[in-house]
Order: structure tokens, then C-alpha cells, then sequence
């Protein structure tokens, strides 16, 4: 019943939810008798492209396949967790993209004492990461840690064993229901798409299961970083990796014994185009933020998507409101941030207060909400 919650939540409306929801009951015991039996099959999956706040292809399971989604979750994470080095920021309690920042910033001024000596940043990107791991090294990597764990619980291991290597080695792109069309997969590079993915390769992006994974998958990667790297200040968000040292020539040492680790031990490879290693004065770019000295603002990608819901929703003339939550999710996110004078200008422009008049909304005072306009 927890599974199913957690998988219904900020779902409730979708069609798929109502119609498992309808015969909840008779649903969840065919499930749960399924599962007991191994004769669970998954679904076929409705696969789209996201626009944003980045082009990318998702591959939304049925509703009764992310139940079981959250089932395993839910039994493995308490465990897994506990092994993550502590700058994992992806898909973690108390973590997230906020936690990253904070340390991002943190590990700069420690490393050029708060800006008084030279100091660099190294930022990498793993090539393709979702679409390129290996589903067989994946398998083995959980089945070491659900015997480690559960050892002494053979049935619950057994159990859990059976749903993960369903899910691992499910192809996704096999009878998938398409939403959108054939132009929309236009400019998306073949790396980011599970349709050209290796065979015995990649994971959907859109599956709770593929953000743990995809931490399982690193893990052993980022305790070499730490305690054989010897990099003290070092964080990643699934395939974004940076590192900060007052010592450029061991950053630039770091990029071989990096690319040859991946190789070799995860069939991964750096993205050659996306490596940046430059003085901390000029800035980081990291989870949609860029850390300057003594603050944070936010990144362009942000700020351009915010103008576009606004943009939309001032321009839509079917009728139909758009949800006003956009406005407070945004807002939300960048009063944590030096960005004012940004709130300020945009809630004052035209289009803005077009957008909000359409929504019956007004913006706070210190424009970080929009609440109901009485």
C-alpha cells in the first residue's frame, strides 16, 4: 500500500492512476499475487520527449509497474543509501540539487580560502551515462548488496532479486506506445536515446529505479575519487562530476586516471566536449546555478524557461487556465539565491502581469510567491 501511494502522488489525475485506483483493492492483491508467484510482467511503456528543462527522452512506465518501482525503492534505499559517499546529491533525502550547490560553494572557498589565494575548478560530464550503462556489471553490483544485506532473509532477497532483474533487463523500446511525433526525437543526439542505446546497455530516464541505479552504478567509482584520488572536494549529480583543488596540475592529473577508471571497470567514457577546468573567479556552472564569488545566481537555462511558461501562459487564449504552481515552484527556487533585482523584473514586466491577471494571482511583496488576488 505504501508503494502505491508514493507512486500515486502528483499523479492522481493521470488516467492510468484512476483506472488502477478504481479497483484498488483487487488491483494491488493481482499484483502482490503476481509478484509471489513470478509471473509479473511489465507493461509496455509510453515514451515522449521532454523539452524541459532539457531535451531528453523518457520512457513513463504503466502505473502498476511503478508501484513495483517504488516497492524496490523503498526496500533497497534505507540499505543503499548508507553507502553513498556524502556528495552524492542525486535522487537522496536531505541532499538534492540545493545540497549540491551549498557544497559546490563551500568546497571553493575552502580550497581558495574564502578567495584569498588561487584555486581551480575541474568539471567533467560522463558521455551519454543513462543511455551507456552496463545492464549485466548493474545486476551484479545489486546482487552483491541485496545478498549482503539481506542474507539472513532468503526469501526477501530471492524476491528482490527476481523483481531487479526484470526491471534491469527490461527494453523499454520494445511495443512502447509513442506520444508526439516522429520530429520531436529531431536534434537529439543518438547518445541520449535508448533507441540506438548498445545492446545489454542503458536505462530509461524517467523510472524511479534508474535514479537509484544510476547511483549504485558510480558508487564504487566515487569512493575511488575520494580515498584513492585523494579528492577532498569533490561532488556529483548523476553524470556531473566537479572537483576543486588550490592545485591545477593534480586537477589536470585527474582526467586520465578518471577516463581510464570509467573505461575499464564501467565501459563508460568522458564526454570530450565537456570538460572545463578554469580559475574559480570566473565562475562554475553547476545544477542550473552559477557560483561566483561571495554568491549564486541563477543559470540562463532557468531563467528562459521561467520567461516561457509565463510567455505561454499569457499568450494562451483556449480558455484553458494554466497551473499557477509554476510561478511559486520558480520563485521558491530562486529566492534561495542572490536574484532580487531578477524577481523584481520579472514580475513587474507587461507579460507577467498579463499571465497573472489570466490566473487571478498576485506576487508578494518581496516577490518570492504569488498567492490569490481577492
Amino acid at each position: 500500500m505504501v508503494a502505491y501511494l508514493d507512486a500515486r502522488r502528483y499523479k492522481r489525475w493521470k488516467a492510468n492512476t484512476l483506472q488502477f485506483s478504481l479497483k484498488l483493492e483487487k488491483n494491488l492483491l493481482a499484483l502482490a499475487v503476481a509478484i509471489q508467484n513470478r509471473s509479473y510482467q511489465i507493461k509496455p511503456s509510453l515514451c515522449f520527449i521532454a523539452f524541459e528543462p532539457v531535451k531528453r527522452e523518457i520512457f513513463a512506465g504503466d502505473f502498476r509497474d511503478r508501484i513495483v518501482h517504488h516497492l524496490i525503492f523503498n526496500k533497497l534505499n534505507p540499505y543503499y543509501d548508507r553507502l553513498f559517499v556524502n556528495d552524492c546529491y542525486s535522487c537522496r533525502k536531505n541532499r538534492g540539487t540545493d545540497y549540491g550547490i551549498r557544497r559546490a560553494a563551500y568546497f571553493i572557498r575552502a580550497a581558495s580560502r574564502n578567495y584569498r589565494r588561487p584555486a581551480y575548478v575541474l568539471k567533467l560530464d560522463i558521455s551519454g551515462y543513462f543511455m551507456n550503462i552496463d545492464r549485466v556489471r548493474l545486476y551484479q553490483k545489486n546482487k552483491i548488496l541485496i545478498r549482503r544485506f539481506f542474507g539472513r532473509q532468503p526469501e526477501k532477497a530471492n524476491l528482490l532479486l527476481y523483481l531487479l532483474k526484470l526491471v534491469i533487463f527490461n527494453d523499454p523500446t520494445k511495443n512502447c506506445r509513442q506520444r508526439g511525433s516522429d520530429q520531436d526525437w529531431q536534434g537529439l543526439p543518438k547518445n541520449k536515446s535508448l533507441f540506438y542505446a548498445r545492446e545489454g546497455q542503458g536505462l530509461p530516464i524517467g523510472n524511479l529505479t534508474s535514479q537509484l541505479f544510476g547511483n549504485v552504478y558510480l558508487n564504487d567509482f566515487d569512493h575511488f575519487v575520494k580515498e584513492k584520488l585523494k579528492c577532498r572536494y569533490y561532488g556529483r549529480y548523476v553524470d556531473d562530476l566537479v572537483f576543486v583543488s588550490a592545485d591545477k596540475e593534480f586537477l589536470k592529473s585527474l582526467i586520465p586516471k578518471i577516463n581510464f577508471y570509467l573505461k575499464n571497470k564501467l565501459d563508460l567514457t568522458l564526454h570530450p566536449k565537456k570538460i572545463y577546468l578554469q580559475p574559480v573567479e570566473r565562475g562554475l556552472k553547476f545544477l542550473g546555478t552559477v557560483i561566483k564569488p561571495h554568491r549564486v545566481y541563477i543559470g540562463d537555462r532557468i531563467k528562459t524557461n521561467f520567461y516561457g511558461a509565463i510567455r505561454k501562459t499569457a499568450l494562451n487564449s483556449s480558455g484553458r487556465l494554466a497551473d499557477p504552481a509554476f510561478f511559486n515552484s520558480y520563485l521558491g527556487l530562486m529566492k534561495k539565491y542572490q536574484t532580487y533585482n531578477l524577481r523584481q523584473k520579472i514580475m513587474n514586466a507587461p507579460t507577467t502581469k498579463i499571465a497573472l491577471k489570466k490566473l487571478r494571482r498576485k506576487a508578494a511583496g518581496d516577490y518570492t510567491q504569488v498567492s490569490y488576488d481577492f
